[in-house]
């Protein structure tokens, strides 16, 4: 099991709706296919930018391949609508995680 990290940063001012939509649209078609499992969001307190908010989406994932397979099948889409919902207000970067050593 794999955790699927996004890590995503806006301006304050961008920081409710960005939830909003996050919560009511990313994470429930994010885990419509069961590809991606037990979905959470965190703020993230340790940033230094006093006029940007930041948060973490997480979900667990079976391994590389079955990311993979979600990420074609819908995470492009979903992509491209938060692209065109905030236009480029809201960035973010990805990080595979995993409790291996």
């Amino acid at each position: 099991m794999i955790v699927y990290n996004t890590t995503y940063t806006m301006q304050n001012e961008d920081a409710r709706n960005f939830v909003i939509w996050a919560t009511q649209v990313l994470m429930p078609r994010a885990q419509r296919s069961e590809k991606l499992k037990n979905g959470r969001m965190l703020r993230i307190l340790n940033h230094h930018d006093q006029e940007t908010e930041c948060f973490s989406i997480q979900f667990e994932v079976q391994d590389n391949r079955v990311l993979h397979e979600w990420y074609v099948a819908e995470g492009v889409a979903l992509v491209k609508e938060l692209e065109r919902t905030f236009q480029g207000k809201v960035v973010g970067f990805s990080t595979l995680m995993s409790d291996e050593f």
